[in-house]
């Protein structure tokens, strides 16, 4: 069953005002990230492999997140920090023991914050890994986005939650942001993967870009790997997530 914390729940079509206008008219781009990247430096070789531009979001403090880190950086591939946040479903719901907590002091989560981009230094921007709990919490919200902004670090919120007040606070913050429009692989079979990939897809044909996000699982590494040189013949192209922000 799909937690809420991996639930598409963007139905519609997404505008994001805040991406400034740089897609040439009639041009289709896609960024596609991988979160929850770093426990294995096996499968971001693999997803590397397939020759076309990702984007690696890593936890801080997985097995492997310094050697994935060092590879991504070695083969151009950008770096999001995903930073664990507290779930709805939390403690039921494990999280990263050095994760983001509604309990938490604003001092701590400040902390925090700054130990996730001491140990990424490369990283261009952030993501939520699940916060479906988090992510509705404006103050809390607000200490962690400042944090990014202070770093020029842009925010690309997943939808966990539709009450996420992510955009809303980026905005008040003026902070170069964006959202998920399509997650790719809430299901484990090709055909899911391939027919959320046509949606994210036809979001980029409608809006000249679409933000698309994805795990590193086996079967969805399999798809990509296929599924993705593909898209040239389809009038859109891959790019690095920065590119649809700045």
């Amino acid at each position: 069953m799909v937690t809420p914390d991996k639930q598409d729940y963007d139905t519609g079509s997404v505008q994001s005002p805040t991406l400034p206008s740089k897609v040439t008219a009639g041009k289709a781009e896609l960024a596609i990230i991988v979160d929850d990247m770093g426990s294995s430096l096996q499968e971001a070789q693999a997803l590397v492999t397939i020759g076309l531009p990702i984007n690696f979001a890593i936890i801080p403090g997985l097995r492997q997140y310094r050697e994935v880190a060092d590879y991504a950086a070695h083969n151009n591939v950008e770096i999001l920090v995903h930073i664990p946040m507290q779930s709805r479903e939390y403690p039921r719901r494990r999280l990263e023991s050095n994760g983001l907590l509604l309990e938490m002091s604003d001092e701590e989560i400040r902390s925090r914050m700054l130990g996730y981009l001491e140990v990424l230094p490369k990283a261009v921007g952030a993501n939520n890994h699940m916060g479906s709990g988090f992510t509705e919490h404006a103050d809390k919200m607000r200490v962690v986005l400042q944090i990014l902004k202070d770093n020029k670090l842009f925010f690309i919120d997943s939808i966990t939650t539709p009450l996420t007040v992510g955009p809303k606070i980026a905005t008040e913050l003026r902070m170069h942001h964006a959202r998920r429009d399509v997650f790719l692989d809430n299901e484990q079979n090709e055909g899911y993967i391939r027919g959320q990939l046509a949606q994210a897809v036809d979001r980029a044909r409608k809006n000249g870009r679409a933000i698309a996000i994805c795990h590193p699982h086996p079967m969805t590494i399999a798809t990509l790997s296929k599924a993705l040189p593909e898209l040239q013949t389809k009038g859109v192209t891959l790019v690095a997530i920065s590119r649809l922000i700045r």
